[in-house]
């Protein structure tokens, strides 16, 4: 699917994307917060160090690092924004849009995010329910259309 996604797929994705909402609580979870970092861009940044009375130097400083691509990255993991005993981030309000959009089910056209999502799908039960409910749709749909085809 990811180098021949079937036709339709990005019909689906929206629904499938309300039923996954529906059976998963992230709050059960976590794990994107405990093995994962988010990259902050220059608008988070600008964002959270506002949020704590920062500047943005002195955020970075405190709670990241630049990795060799430069991304700027957290220094720890877990996230030191989760709160391990409810596994709530104590910044949501502010969160980094890498964490908001996340787990990205139906951010960008799935031919574009197959790649992130087949990396998601070890970290994140949203993901692999999404992809498990994909491909069983995607099976449906090409026995409706080999149906068609022969009748």
């Amino acid at each position: 699917m990811e180098k021949n996604p079937p036709l339709g797929v990005d019909k689906i994705t929206p629904i499938i994307d309300a039923e996954v909402w529906q059976e998963v609580d992230c709050l059960t979870c976590a794990n994107c917060c405990k093995v994962m970092t988010p990259t902050f861009t220059e608008k988070d940044l600008k964002r959270i160090s506002n949020h704590f009375g920062q500047t943005v130097d002195s955020f970075k400083k405190q709670w990241l690092k630049k990795e060799r691509n430069g991304d700027w990255v957290n220094v720890t993991q877990p996230c030191q924004f989760l709160n391990l005993n409810t596994n709530m981030c104590s910044i949501y309000a502010v969160r980094p849009d890498d964490c908001a959009g996340f787990p990205h089910l139906k951010k960008k056209k799935f031919e574009d995010y197959a790649h992130v999502h087949k990396q998601n799908i070890d970290y994140c039960p949203a993901t692999y329910k999404m992809v498990e409910k994909l491909m069983s749709r995607v099976e449906d749909l090409k026995i409706v259309s080999n149906s068609t085809q022969n009748l």
